[in-house]
């Protein structure tokens, strides 16, 4: 540590080795440092100093003072707390004491009061059972005297009370009550329901009700207007009381249900006049349809689902224009034509869960029915309106016994008309082949006929009511495409002798029209539904990858994504057979043209018209035949990617085979480029609008070719530097790829370019 000097001798700044303090030292050397005329300052830092050390021994004076003050309060405060606790306590003990005495006294006091309020409780249960019995006998009481007076209107208005007391009681213990009130109410349902049930029919047989003609044909049999507005105003009064019969109603009747393996959806009982009105409706049904009646017959179901759809239609005028103002007005949310065509819809059901049993092995009656069926439920969806919550006639078929037939049975015909459409003399022929605009897939009848049977058996089976029901089917639609696409494999294998005949254009046509029409499908609201519903499945299974999971919920791939992928397989190795075998026929007819003598050929000065080179006709004139016949035969755009694929093949071809495997002459260079950019690119000028595009090596090594002297010498030394000086960049001196882009050359890489500059043979003898 450094010192500090006060006058001559040292003080030592080490704390460790010092007598006196180091905040000392540094207080002395802050304030006085080494300046002796400083020293002046002692007197008034002592006297501070003095002050300082006064206040601090009055403060600890004061502080010390204090001290004991507080503890002695707080020791105070601690006694006087635990004397109060001892007399609290002493007061909790008493106070504990007493109410143990007071509790032993009142012990038998409180026994005799449990005996009394249980006695109180127990009377008022009886009260209150007495007053529900009195309540209820009451209301029977009004409903007998409304019924002597012939005021039914109140009548069944009190019985709808008496029905709401009995829903009121369900969940009482109470059973002989509970019975009690359930058979008042039985009693006086079953009178009140004859009476206005037996006025209400009479009514409805003034009306000529059921009507059996068409609805032109109805004049609702009234001869006059006044008698009309009178029975109308019956009809209104009678269908109003018997809906305050409804609750009633639906406590004593219990409707007919059909088994639990048919999965109907729950729904409402059919409102009281509207059951009334249908009575004689379900008694012809039954008469007709079952027993031993010649119209009770199980090869003819459309017998009675066409006369469902007659009486329907036969009473919607009158159900819109009469019953339904009165639901209205009673303030019932019915619709009347519908409440109606649920009810004929059950006799539907009941009949066909006893008809199927007799006929699900039959393939023939049970294809039948279930043809007829979905006849009827299309006409009822779409000409009646009826609802898809309601029960319908596909939750029969839905049944797991008749659905696996009908599944079964749909692949069995399935099968079989694809069978005869494969072998049909037409399978190959497009129908619309005379009609250009509406011939532009150019699809032959078997594809068209097929897709038309996938699309028919997506109509029959997108109203079933289930998604699992619907991927079944789904499942056996791709099924179908699957085996569809082995049988076309079967057949193109036939055809490997004629890549291009007729056949063989017409199976890729197909293949091409499947794979575009199940594109389409995929965005179709039908199939994007399940989708939705096949994701669901698959998540709780684990049937897929997290990626494939991730695919289908984000709409990158379908449900015909598999099919597709197959198809396009099987399309683009028939391409490319097509392909190759118009290459191969291209590269024999060009074998002459490979063998031109291109190092003598005259210049295009010494010509005075130019001409294409004989051996080059061969090859043209192949390339322009298959063009044409497969334009013809095949669809626009597998044509155009035939084209592509065949004219790169011929683009490399030419430039490997017989651009770098010669020399050329300055005429060389030139008949190249005028038997290409004159003859070959404008056979393709029909598909594309710049064709050369499309013959990039050729096009480029033409360039290259034809270059003038002194163009192809400064080309070459900037091609040469480039590759002498490698990544080195000389500012004045143009990149090679500068100078190949300016001249139109972008495909050929700087090697290849070196590579044709050394193929031409005019160059200038320059000595070296």
């Amino acid at each position: 540590m450094a010192a500090i000097k006060i006058g001559r001798q040292p003080v030592a700044r080490d704390p460790d080795h010092c007598d006196i303090p180091y905040y000392v030292s540094e207080f002395v050397e802050r304030e006085i440092g080494n300046d002796r005329n400083s020293l002046t300052k002692l007197g008034m830092l002592i006297e501070e100093l003095s002050e300082n050390k006064r206040q601090l021994e009055e403060q600890v004076l004061t502080v010390s003072s204090e001290v004991p003050k507080r503890i002695q309060n707080a020791l105070k405060n601690a006694e006087d707390s635990e004397k109060t606790l001892s007399q609290l306590l002493e007061e909790e003990t008493l106070l504990s004491e007493s109410i143990d005495n007071h509790l032993l006294k009142a012990q038998p006091w409180m026994e005799a009061l449990d005996v009394l309020i249980s006695q109180i409780e127990e009377m008022e249960r009886h009260l209150a059972y007495l007053k529900w019995i009195s309540r209820i006998e009451e209301l029977s009481d009004n409903i007998q005297q409304y019924l002597m007076t012939n005021n039914v209107p109140e009548a069944a208005t009190t019985l709808a009370s008496m029905a709401e007391l009995d829903i009121r009681l369900q969940e009482s213990s109470c059973s002989h009550l509970l019975a009690f009130v359930r058979s008042t109410v039985q009693f006086w349902h079953k009178i009140l329901k004859d009476k206005l049930s037996s006025d209400f029919e009479a009514i409805l047989t003034q009306l000529h009700w059921p009507f059996i003609g068409p609805p032109q044909s109805q004049a609702f049999g009234l001869a006059t207007p006044g008698s009309a507005s009178d029975v109308y105003n019956n009809l209104e009064m009678l269908f109003s009381q018997l809906l305050k019969l409804q609750t009633s109603d639906e406590l004593i009747t219990k409707p007919k249900q059909l088994p639990e393996k048919y999965s109907l959806p729950s729904s409402p009982p059919i409102i009281l006049p509207m059951q009334i009105m249908l009575n004689p409706l379900q008694k012809r049904f039954r008469y007709h349809f079952t027993g031993n009646r010649q119209t009770n017959v199980l090869s003819k179901p459309e017998w009675y689902l066409t006369q469902v759809l007659m009486w329907i239609g036969n009473h919607a005028k009158f159900l819109d224009e009469k019953i339904q103002p009165i639901l209205d007005k009673a303030g019932y949310s019915v619709n009347a034509r519908l409440e109606f065509s649920r009810a004929l819809v059950m006799l539907i059901l009941e009949k066909l869960a006893a008809d199927i049993p007799c006929l699900l092995y039959d393939d023939n009656l049970f294809c039948h029915l279930v043809d007829e069926v979905l006849l009827f439920e299309r006409e009822l969806y779409i000409v009646h309106g009826y609802l898809s919550t309601f029960p319908s006639c596909m939750h029969i078929l839905s049944e797991e016994t008749c659905f696996q037939r009908w599944l079964t049975v749909e692949r069995k015909f399935a099968l079989q008309k694809m069978d005869s459409m494969l072998s049909s003399e037409a399978a190959w022929i497009s129908q619309y082949k005379d009609i250009s605009d509406v011939d532009e897939m150019k699809v032959p009848g078997c594809a068209e006929t097929f897709m038309t049977l996938l699309f028919v058996i997506t109509d029959r089976y997108k109203n079933l009511p289930t998604a699992s029901r619907k991927l079944q089917f789904l499942e056996l639609q791709k099924d179908l495409v699957d085996d569809f696409r082995i049988r076309l494999t079967q057949v193109m294998k036939e055809e490997t002798r004629a890549f291009l005949g007729f056949r063989y254009c017409a199976i890729l046509n197909a293949v091409n029209y499947i794979a575009t029409v199940l594109s389409d499908w995929a965005d179709n609201v039908f199939f994007l539904q399940l989708q939705q519903a096949a994701l669901e499945v698959c998540a709780d299974s684990n049937a897929l990858s997290k990626l494939q999971l991730g695919q289908l919920a984000s709409m990158e791939s379908s449900v015909f994504d598999d099919m597709i992928n197959l198809l396009e397989r099987l399309k683009h190795d028939m391409l490319t057979r097509q392909v190759d075998h118009v290459f191969r026929e291209v590269k024999d007819a060009a074998k002459l043209y490979r063998k031109e003598r291109w190092l003598s050929l005259p210049s295009q000065a010494e010509q005075a018209v130019m001409s294409l080179s004989s051996t080059a006709c061969p090859m043209l004139l192949t390339l322009r035949d298959r063009l044409l016949q497969l334009e013809q035969q095949l669809c626009h755009s597998l044509f155009k990617i035939f084209w592509q694929m065949l004219v790169e093949k011929v683009d490399v071809f030419i430039y490997q085979e017989i651009i770098l495997a010669n020399h050329f002459n300055e005429g060389g260079a030139a008949q190249l480029q005028f038997d290409m950019s004159r003859n070959l690119f404008p056979l393709f000028s029909h598909y594309c609008k710049r064709p050369e595009n499309y013959f990039k090596h050729i096009k480029e090594a033409c360039i290259i070719l034809n270059l003038n002297i002194g163009s192809a010498l400064l080309l070459k030394d900037v091609l040469e530097s480039a590759s002498e000086n490698g990544t080195i960049l000389n500012p004045n001196q143009p990149s090679a790829t500068a100078a190949l882009n300016e001249l139109g050359v972008y495909k050929l890489a700087q090697q290849d370019v070196e590579i044709l500059l050394n193929l031409k043979t005019n160059w200038p003898n320059t000595g070296k």
